[in-house]
């Protein structure tokens, strides 16, 4: 188990500490979830650059090419690393009736008018969001390889670290093996972000 400080911050050897305030948006009192992304970048700088600027996105954690992990937030702190969430329960084809209707009438609205509607829900009948998910970056490329954007595989050492940190953040906050996604499974983002990310 992970030791946590009152700041929400790391304590291990594994884990150096590296936090940037700009992307911190507000407080997170519970977790649910963990989503592992992709930077589209080639290096831990030029994400850390970005995390600089006002008003930036970013995640918790950013796990660099040789496998280094930084903790870039606190784990009680929200971070923007989701974007609008799909919905679960036609993710899962689990939907009664009523909400398959609801969901699909939110959803003419576009992805946002069927965030909105998901947010009214509570966990765990919405996916994880914001707030209350740890957001993992891994250093990887995206490149335009005939006319489409595909990212970059991790590293062997991105994840064996990712693995690392997967099992020790699951095991301290209680999140079940369930609740650790690929950022295109809970968003509508590039669906080879993180696909070869493994835990």
């Amino acid at each position: 188990m992970l030791f946590i400080s009152k700041q929400g911050h790391v304590d291990h050897d594994r884990v150096r500490i590296r936090i940037f305030n700009a992307i911190e948006h507000g407080s997170m009192s519970v977790v649910h979830g963990i989503v592992v992304h992709q930077t589209g970048g080639s290096t831990a700088e030029s994400t850390f650059n970005s995390y600089q600027q006002k008003g930036a996105n970013g995640a918790h954690f950013l796990i660099d090419q040789d496998g280094t992990i930084y903790q870039t937030a606190s784990l009680t702190r929200v971070t923007y690393h989701v974007g609008n969430i799909k919905s679960r329960c036609l993710e899962t084809l689990q939907c009664s009736p009523v909400e398959i209707a609801a969901s699909r009438k939110a959803f003419q609205g576009g992805y946002k008018a069927l965030h909105q509607h998901e947010m009214t829900k509570s966990w765990p009948n919405r996916l994880p969001s914001n707030i209350d998910s740890i957001g993992i970056e891994l250093v990887g490329v995206a490149r335009v390889k005939g006319g489409e954007k595909l990212y970059d595989d991790p590293t062997a050492e991105q994840n064996a670290s990712l693995k690392w940190l997967i099992a020790e953040l699951a095991e301290t906050l209680g999140i079940g093996k369930t609740e650790v996604y690929l950022h295109p499974a809970v968003s509508y983002k590039n669906p080879t972000e993180a696909q070869g990310a493994q835990w």
